[in-house]
């Protein structure tokens, strides 16, 4: 009997153990046992590495298990973004490309402008191309369509920067309320109480967010913004161009400028400039993301930076343990930022900090 027993784990003997096998020494039932070999959601990520340990030394051919995971898999990962042209997407689809390969993945990367249609033929696209899993950053509240079908597809995705509010689904992103109280209340703590907000889509939970906590913040400092000096724009320079030309043509220039992207930041300011308003002598700006390298016009840009490239990383990171077959929890993560002093705010160069070279690496 001795011999036997120890006889499993020779070459002979391995070929005889079962799944079966495999779940009795585990203690667990067969049904999780077949969801670990196949791939598939509902075992945690202890229980699966567990369940493959013991198979491994059991001498059961795992090769199988993978060689099946291999043929069922692209290799492949969808990315949706909101606008490629702006700087925060570029670094986000930057540092999913370079996470993914990585892991020897690929990503099909796509934008969508804002429009549910694009994004609605995007997923299905996606869908149909067999991707393995997909990173969205664009979902809006009533997007609940697009979650169903990739839900019905057995895709996982996780929820970037941007979530549908209650859903219960992974999500990466940063405190988007405190980042906003935190730079407003920075441009009253120079005496500003001639105040315009420019951010982007209200349905966007960040950009919202944003909007909402920049108007109570300035409520609660005693510097209210009024209804009129509140837009709502798209991400891009030209959202931001927008807004300052309707200001300059109306007569209606406030102080400060807060910002709820430092694209939408850029495109105030190119608009202030050439209508021959200084900046922050004339008019204070400030914007969120942190995405202007030192070298650029906008270097001196008050923001707060977001580090989008490490948050890119870690979406790509738990959609592969989603793909792996991870269940448990839907997992929230939120990053920390910081509040970069630039002088478009009125601080003079000596209060500016050294940049950091590699900001978004190192929160």
């Amino acid at each position: 009997m001795k011999s036997s027993n120890h006889g499993r784990k020779t070459g002979v003997r391995a070929l005889r153990v079962s799944a079966a096998d495999v779940a009795r020494e585990a203690g667990v039932t067969p049904a999780t046992v077949s969801y670990v070999f196949n791939g598939r959601g509902g075992v945690s990520a202890e229980m699966r590495q567990r369940v493959l340990r013991i198979a491994r030394e059991m001498g059961y051919p795992l090769e199988r298990h993978h060689a099946k995971l291999d043929a069922d898999r692209t290799r492949v990962l969808g990315l949706v973004l909101a606008h490629i042209d702006n700087p925060f997407y570029a670094d986000v689809a930057a540092g999913t490309i370079d996470a993914a390969r990585g892991q020897d993945y690929e990503v099909f990367l796509a934008h969508t402008q804002e429009s549910p249609e694009t994004l609605a033929g995007v997923v299905e696209a996606m869908i149909t191309r067999r991707v393995d899993g997909v990173v969205l950053t664009v979902l809006h509240p009533d997007d609940g369509g697009i979650v169903r079908r990739l839900r019905r597809a057995r895709m996982p995705f996780v929820q970037l920067i941007r979530r549908i509010p209650d859903l219960p689904a992974d999500f990466i992103g940063i405190d988007d309320v405190s980042a906003a109280e935190e730079i407003l209340g920075h441009v009253v703590g120079h005496g500003y109480t001639d105040l315009a907000v420019v951010t982007g889509p209200h349905n966007s939970s960040s950009s919202g967010s944003r909007a909402e906590a920049f108007v109570a913040t300035a409520q609660r400092l005693g510097a209210p913004v009024p209804s009129h000096r509140r837009f709502t724009t798209s991400l891009t320079a030209e959202g931001g161009n927008h807004a300052a030309q309707h200001l300059i043509e109306t007569g209606d220039v406030p102080r400060a400028i807060v910002c709820g992207s430092d694209a939408i930041a850029s495109g105030v300011i190119g608009s202030l400039r050439g209508n021959g308003i200084r900046i922050p002598e004339d008019v204070a700006v400030t914007g969120i993301d942190g995405v202007f390298p030192p070298a650029s016009m906008l270097a001196e840009l008050t923001t707060i930076c977001v580090p989008r490239r490490h948050m890119a990383e870690l979406a790509v990171d738990q959609l592969i343990r989603r793909i792996d077959g991870a269940g448990g929890p839907t997992r929230e993560s939120i990053r920390p930022y910081e509040l970069h002093i630039g002088t478009t705010c009125g601080c003079p160069p000596h209060a500016i900090p050294p940049v950091p070279g590699a900001l978004a690496r190192a929160t």
